[in-house]
């Protein structure tokens, strides 16, 4: 694993848009399961009424942030490395 920031930094930017893209369906209704409440006329049965973007992009942050974290101190407390995996999974080093 990379200890630098920038490396770091790259890691958490990943990791949230994996967890973003799990937290997404979460709470959205569509225009057919709200039946008439907020809907737009002329758009789809299927379409989101609301996305709640903001608190899906803060609850995305403090998921990925204590997965990072929970990761990281595997990682440098020697849980969690390339010859543990290696060996985990029969490969050659």
């Amino acid at each position: 694993m990379v200890s630098t920031v920038a490396g770091l930094l790259a890691i958490y930017f990943v990791l949230w848009w994996i967890v973003l893209f799990v937290t997404l369906p979460f709470g959205v209704r569509s225009h057919a399961e709200s039946e008439g409440e907020g809907a737009t006329p002329g758009t789809d049965p299927g379409a989101p009424v609301a996305t709640l973007l903001a608190r899906k992009a803060l609850w995305t942050t403090l998921i990925s942030a204590v997965i990072f974290a929970i990761a990281l101190y595997a990682y440098r407390s020697g849980w969690l490395g390339i010859d543990r995996l290696a060996k985990l999974m029969h490969l050659p080093l």
